[in-house]
């Protein structure tokens, strides 16, 4: 497996990436890696070198006799010995070789904006105005739980930590949100997945979740993780295949479960639906031909798509554009779309888009044939179609009414079989 640049790139660009790198605020030993790359480009020549001699001998040896022969054989097996020698020192610089290179971040797009965390993201857009209630507003713990459409205390009991039950209403609200969903993205040229979360480590090397996000992932005795989202095994798809981009890009839509240990969150959201260990998400993913150009203009029309999937629904949300210390590893760009959330008087995430050049594609091995013929790693980007429960928090707390009840948005009615929530038996 190869790190995410060329390391021949990483060589001649060593400044632009230590820039990089600081922007993102991600560690990398750079001067390390380049004194590895000479030794282990040092130690091929040496095994090169013997491998030929060993050839001339073996030669030799054949025309030898008596004790000549013998001679030429004790050299071969000290030859060979050296030679074995060799190849397990390479082995070792190979190890710390490939640990280096998969810490090599892509470098962020100029547009990215500076700052530390996600509180200095730069706000692009906002849409619809935050709602305002002309009584006190309940928070969707309290809303759910009224109204029957959610169990905590139970699911608590149950799952533990952050576990949940969705129940009656809340039920048919996210099969509604997956439905109208599915219509939506489907109309824009996706074909459908549904998605293993079971997945092997290879994929999670290849995206670039792993080493980086280890901690936050569940991992099953066998040594195969639980992905946090459809997008690792969607990449993993192609992994080490040649794909046809001649009709132009591949767009998956792709749904399935995801798990998160959500590590390091310990104090943050604990009540209610914003952060689960377990959920479900629609996903889009893409593979296209490595032109930057063309990497830009999809990123935007993937972020547009939920934008529009949100304005279907009447919630007011922003969107953002990710600082370089909000990226990861792998990401050259990064928008979030924030969802007003009544109950705590601010924007909430609820997708992610982002666009990476060829740092999956190269891990992934997944390339295709230019017009000329020659084999080009693709360009992968993804962004978050859609995520419940957490969309129930701002449907519920956003459409809630003075007597308790929640109206249904419009675009999710028909699919949910009512116009208003009242509560179990009305």
């Amino acid at each position: 497996m190869a790190g995410m640049l060329d390391i021949h790139f990483i060589r001649e660009n060593a400044d632009l990436i230590k820039a990089g790198a600081a922007k993102k605020r991600i560690e990398t030993d750079l001067d390390r890696l380049a004194a590895v790359d000479d030794e282990r480009k040092r130690l091929r020549q040496e095994l090169d070198a013997k491998r030929a001699e060993q050839n001339r001998r073996s030669g030799e040896i054949q025309r030898a006799k008596g004790a000549e022969r013998e001679k030429l054989l004790e050299q071969m097996r000290e030859l060979k010995a050296g030679m074995a020698e060799g190849e397990e020192k390479l082995k070792k610089v190979m190890e710390e070789w490939q640990r280096l290179m998969l810490t090599v971040p892509n470098i962020p797009d100029m547009s990215v904006p500076d700052g530390e965390s996600d509180a200095d993201n730069k706000e692009v857009k906002t849409w619809g105005e935050p709602t305002a209630f002309p009584f006190a507003p309940k928070d969707h713990v309290e809303l759910m739980t009224a109204l029957g459409m959610a169990d905590f205390e139970r699911g608590a009991k149950v799952a533990g930590f952050r576990g949940y039950f969705l129940k009656g209403d809340g039920v048919l609200l996210a099969n509604a949100v997956w439905q109208l969903a599915l219509k939506h993205f489907g109309a824009k040229g996706f074909e459908l997945l549904s998605a293993p979360s079971l997945v092997r480590r290879d994929a999670f090397l290849g995206t670039g979740y792993l080493p980086q996000g280890e901690e936050d992932l569940y991992k099953t005795q066998d040594g195969d993780y639980l992905a946090g989202t459809a997008e690792v095994a969607t990449m993993g798809y192609y992994m080490n295949e040649t794909i046809d981009l001649s009709g132009g890009p591949v767009r998956f839509l792709a749904f399935s479960p995801c798990f998160r240990r959500e590590a390091g969150a310990h104090g943050k959201d604990v009540r209610g639906l914003i952060r689960v260990h377990e959920f479900y998400k629609w996903e889009q993913v893409v593979l296209c031909k490595a032109e930057h150009d063309e990497s830009v203009r999809l990123h935007e029309w993937l972020n547009r798509n939920t934008e529009e999937f949100i304005e279907i629904l009447k919630i007011p949300y922003r969107t953002v554009a990710n600082c370089g210390g909000d990226l990861g590893l792998g990401q050259v760009k990064k928008y979030d779309i924030e969802l007003w959330v009544p109950g705590e008087g601010k924007y909430r995430e609820i997708s992610s888009a982002s666009y990476f050049h060829d740092f999956q594609t190269r891990r992934l091995n997944i390339r295709y044939r230019n017009a000329d013929g020659t084999l080009k790693f693709a360009h992968s980007l993804n962004s978050t179609a859609i995520p419940t429960p957490r969309i129930l928090v701002s449907i519920v707390e956003n459409c809630q009414q003075a007597d308790g009840t929640v109206r249904v948005p419009e675009a999710l009615a028909a699919y949910v079989g009512k116009d208003t929530i009242a509560g179990p038996g009305k």
